[in-house]
């Protein structure tokens, strides 16, 4: 079995990961939002925003935890 650190690092990639495909989505909905903006469709976009604001702060957290795994 992989001590302690061995499983962090192996965690930290996984996170990182899933990290980099938060980040993919936040892309595609961004070019959605200016989509449903240029064609008129404000409060479909308005939703679109909440929930781009909800990935980019859950991408702190990730952020945070993928850091104190690489150092400990």
């Amino acid at each position: 079995m992989p001590d302690n650190s061995e499983a962090n690092i192996h965690i930290a990639d996984a996170l990182t990961l899933l990290l980099h495909n938060q980040h993919a989505m936040a892309a595609a909905i961004e070019e959605v939002i200016t989509w449903l903006i240029e064609n008129g469709v404000g409060d479909v976009a308005a939703n679109a925003i909440a929930a781009l604001n909800t990935l980019d702060m859950n991408a702190q957290g990730i952020t945070d935890a993928i850091m104190r795994l690489r150092q400990s």
